[in-house]
């Protein structure tokens, strides 16, 4: 028993790394400003979205990885082959609309976390821009998984900071399984902005291109799927916090909008230095480490989808689609930052929203495809994970098309 056990965990960390990864890198700059605005302008109310979030998270980021290992091909790629180009290309042509408004956003978090200490957006930016091209181009899998791995540790900064904040630990644990919605435009938003910026449609392509390109099999996939539940939970916890430090600091003193993230850094200066300085320093790791896996992700897609070479193992003359690619969106993300004027804050809550719209058409792509015998074998679906997959399908719809009333009636008095 005790032989089998170390078989077990050397297995685990073998294989940790894409789905820990990608849970955790889904609380980028976008995120953490979707997180901070609802604790700056919900308080504690928005924290039981948590929970069916965190369900959601596991069964949606399973099924990816899942597919991943049985079948070694990336999400897109399974797309093509069983529902043609034309679908294929559709899908491709949103995400890379809502990526690139996420790209933008997170070079976004590094110019204003920076900006907190004086550094220019003019000198930020670019250097962050150069920083991520080089470690992706010049790195190969394994060198760049650790260094994601190694950023995902820092996230810790949040927990502290919220807990230098001292909320209210009461109120925060009853309004985690207390259910409450209110029919309001800017409610609903947020809602279906923190469904998309916790489950993005990003993530399951990238975490099924990584199982892939990390040689993950069905073999191994009982240690996978245990790191894949360890980072959904993981990421929720992150967001838990960085919801509770904005309650306390700025909800408890008036609700209100934020501009940016770096404001939520700057209203918990007043409880200390190191509250403030931990959530910079978390904002500027999460917005670096997202500037490098959104840009990733949306190369594998679309190359998969084409059917081009992809992959970091692969070298710039190996695969020179992918990595042009990958270097095309950086510059537009990097380059949009530094136009004066650009409206950047209605447009990272956009793409949050634009995340949240897409994910349902994601989802019952990825529920036909792992519910396909031929190509999952003794691999598919259980009813269980159908019901919340199509649940949750049904739910994101209802609350679009709630958004959609709202906004028409409001528009009407």
């Amino acid at each position: 028993m005790l032989r089998r056990f170390r078989y077990h965990i050397a297995v685990f960390f073998s294989v940790i790394g894409p789905g820990f990864i990608t849970a955790v890198v889904d609380n980028d700059a976008g995120g953490i400003y979707t997180y901070s605005q609802a604790g700056a302008k919900y308080g504690y109310l928005p924290l039981w979205t948590l929970i069916p979030i965190t369900v959601l998270l596991i069964v949606t980021q399973e099924m990816c990885s899942r597919m991943g290992a049985v079948t070694g091909k990336g999400l897109s790629d399974l797309i093509r082959e069983e529902f043609g180009l034309r679908t294929t290309f559709l899908i491709m042509l949103a995400l890379v609309l809502a990526n690139v408004t996420n790209v933008m956003a997170n070079f976004a978090g590094v110019a204003s976390s920076l900006e907190l200490f004086q550094v220019p957006k003019y000198v930020s930016v670019p250097l962050g821009a150069m920083a991520v091209w080089l470690l992706v181009v010049k790195g190969n899998y394994q060198s760049v998984e650790k260094i994601f791995l190694f950023a995902t540790a820092l996230y810790v900064c949040y927990i502290v900071s919220g807990v230098l904040v001292k909320p209210d630990w009461e109120e925060a644990m009853i309004s985690s399984v207390r259910p409450e919605i209110a029919f309001e435009t800017g409610y609903i938003q947020m809602l279906i902005a923190m469904v998309g910026t916790s489950v993005a449609p990003w993530m399951q392509f990238y975490l099924q291109a990584a199982v892939v390109e990390k040689g993950i099999t069905a073999k191994e996939y009982a240690e996978s799927r245990i790191e894949v539940i360890v980072g959904c939970i993981v990421m929720t916890v992150i967001a838990f916090f960085i919801i509770v430090a904005c309650a306390g600091a700025i909800w408890a003193n008036g609700p209100r909008d934020i501009e940016t993230a770096a404001d939520a850094a700057l209203a918990l200066r007043p409880f200390g230095q190191y509250a403030y300085l931990l959530f910079c320093a978390g904002l500027l790791n999460a917005s670096l480490f997202a500037a490098s896996i959104l840009p990733l992700s949306t190369a594998y897609t679309v190359c998969e989808g084409l059917g081009f070479e992809s992959g970091v193992n692969k070298r710039f003359r190996e695969a020179p689609v992918f990595y042009w690619f990958y270097t095309l969106l950086i510059v537009i993300g990097a380059g949009v930052i530094l136009i004066p004027g650009f409206p950047l804050i209605g447009m990272i809550l956009l793409s949050q929203v634009i995340n949240g719209v897409l994910l349902p058409f994601v989802l019952i792509f990825m529920i036909l495809l792992v519910n396909r015998r031929g190509l999952m074998r003794e691999w598919t679906n259980s009813k269980l994970y159908n019901a919340v997959a199509w649940a949750a399908v049904a739910v994101m719809i209802g609350l679009t098309l709630a958004l959609v009333g709202i906004s028409i009636r409001d528009l009407g008095r």
